[in-house]
């Protein structure tokens, strides 16, 4: 199946930036086999499908890079309330949290995403064997790690279990599939014990797949490896050895100029959520010097209890105006830059940049369409600032994955987005999740 796509603004995101202001797209079954002006579209070429983007601009899939989609029924409790995580969080989730309730959370998750232009999430939660079948049922790409931490679990009966269902369970069942990868997360330096995290790191290396841990995140965090041993996180995690190009850091706010330096040795990718992270008031990370230093680096919007949305244009946006902010500089961080990290930087955390994040021949077809004819979308003298400044979730027009189109004119093409939210609002009234949480509102 052939399909042609005309009159685009395409924007590239190769290494040259290539874009194209009146242009055409060729894809090929699952690959891109042709991209140019217009003008440059051979007479004699062959297609099935032709599509008129009447002007919209067309960019590669955005990367989400650290996200929990099993938690959609957590979104807006008690956002503002102190310690939310342990007053709301933890005790709904360990009474309520069960296979049904995560994966129909995960595939509205994975909808919302859809919708906004996301075609490539790396997830973090429990139960992640039923979010790798709803992301394989979506049609999307997605890596997953099944949560690693020193408790009994929702999922597991032992601390650490998370190794042995990854291990056993995960890990082996998805090994070669095209587009859904399974990995292994511990939660953070200080809920794992070094031999978990020595483990997962070895996990990660057998299957050859990235492994995600939330680091340098909170301020107790950096104080008991201070008190404990005279280190910062990352000191610690290169003291036991764990450090390496697969590790995707997922937050490293709290940075020293050595954790810095560490992080670009040992090729450490950095998963930065500057939704989640200044919503609950940790802080700005060093996002500038990250890059300056050569550490790779992309966006995510942690999970919807954290972030409450699971698009990259409102990452995007607060992304410039903190980063601006805090640096005072308004100069820092040009709207191309910041497109980047939302695709082809994205794309090189999960170490997936030589199959996706770039419009170019060879390349999977996983491209978004964002219409310009909306009225937020007026003038456009500069896309990249369109898209940061001006576009927000709802101009996502179309979506393709491998070729395959998964949203068509802002709608699901093979599911009903009612039918998923009521899926997912029966499991919630079913397992109780709504009753206390309305219950703990009230209580608090």
């Amino acid at each position: 199946m052939k399909t042609l796509i005309q009159n685009a603004w395409i924007l590239t995101m190769n290494e040259q930036m290539e874009q194209f202001q009146n242009g055409y797209l060729l894809v090929d079954g699952e690959k891109i086999s042709g991209v140019g002006l217009m003008d440059s579209l051979p007479k004699d070429i062959v297609y099935d499908k032709l599509i008129d983007a009447g002007g919209a601009i067309l960019l590669p899939g955005m990367v989400n890079t650290h996200t929990h989609i099993g938690m959609i029924p957590f979104r807006s409790l008690g956002d503002d309330y102190p310690d939310r995580l342990r007053r709301f969080l933890f005790p709904l989730e360990n009474e309520c949290m069960n296979e049904m309730l995560a994966y129909t959370s995960g595939k509205y998750a994975i909808a919302e995403m859809l919708l906004a232009g996301v075609t490539t999430f790396f997830d973090m939660y429990y139960f992640e064997q039923q979010l790798a079948m709803a992301a394989e049922e979506m049609n999307v790409r997605a890596l997953l790690a099944e949560t690693v931490i020193d408790t009994v679990t929702v999922d597991v009966e032992e601390p650490m279990g998370g190794l042995d269902y990854a291990e056993e369970r995960f890990l082996p069942k998805w090994q070669g599939h095209h587009r859904i990868h399974a990995s292994v997360g511990p939660h953070a330096p200080y809920s794992n014990t070094i031999e978990a995290l020595k483990k997962a790191d070895a996990l990660s290396e057998k299957y050859n797949v990235p492994w995600m841990m939330h680091v340098s995140e909170m301020d107790f965090e950096l104080e008991k490896f201070r008190k404990e041993r005279n280190q910062t996180p990352i000191e610690f995690l290169e003291a036991i050895g764990v450090l390496s190009p697969r590790l995707v850091a997922a937050h490293c706010i709290h940075l020293t100029d050595h954790d810095i330096e560490l992080l670009r040795k040992y090729d450490v990718k950095v998963a930065h959520c500057i939704g989640a992270n200044t919503k609950s008031a940790k802080g700005v990370a060093r996002v500038r010097d990250l890059l300056a230093a050569g550490v790779t680096v992309g966006l995510g919007t942690d999970g919807p209890s954290s972030g409450n949305t699971l698009d990259l244009f409102s990452q995007m946006r607060l992304f410039a105006n903190f980063h601006k902010t805090y640096l005072k500089d308004r100069s820092a961080f040009p709207a191309e830059q910041i497109v980047k990290l939302a695709t082809i930087e994205g794309a090189r955390v999960l170490g997936m940049e030589e199959q996706i994040g770039s419009i170019e021949i060879g390349k999977q077809a996983d491209f978004i369409m964002v219409e310009t004819d909306s009225v937020n979308m007026f003038p456009i003298y500069d896309p990249y600032s369109a898209l940061v400044y001006s576009a927000h979730a709802g101009n996502v027009k179309d979506v393709f994955i491998a070729g395959r189109q998964v949203v068509e004119a802002k709608k699901l093409v093979d599911f009903d987005l009612a039918q998923l939210r009521a899926e997912l609002a029966e499991e919630m009234n079913k397992s109780g999740f709504r009753s206390k949480a309305l219950k703990a509102l009230k209580d608090k």
